[in-house]
């Protein structure tokens, strides 16, 4: 059953890695037959951007990137009311949209006249 979402909604997703490392954040770490890589599991603290057609969701990071993937994958889930208070950082630092991340004309006009 999938959840619906509505744009600005928090969401986690769990995006599944490899590497001969693991991070601070790994989960679910299980090493390679011969051990020289591990895949774990991380968790990413994503909002809703859009709802786009055909059941598809347009997810923004922190960092400005873009993701689009289907509201019914089984790796996305709605931050639960702990996950929003323990990370509640990580999902502030996300722009909710574009227009948060240029500066203001204003800024823009005096650069020019300057």
């Amino acid at each position: 059953m999938s959840a619906s979402y509505s744009p600005g909604d928090w969401v986690i997703y769990r995006k599944s890695k490899r590497s001969a490392a693991p991070g601070p954040r790994a989960q679910d770490v299980m090493a390679a037959q011969k051990g020289e890589k591990y895949s774990y599991v991380v968790e990413k603290f994503w909002i809703v951007d859009a709802v786009l057609p055909g059941n598809q969701l347009r997810l923004r990071t922190r960092r400005g990137k873009i993701h689009q993937l289907s509201s019914d994958d089984p790796n996305l889930r709605p931050a639960g009311w702990l996950k929003r208070f323990l990370y509640r950082n990580r999902f502030r630092e996300i722009p909710t949209s574009p227009e948060v991340a240029t500066p203001p004309a204003d800024a823009t006009n005096a650069a020019r006249r300057a």
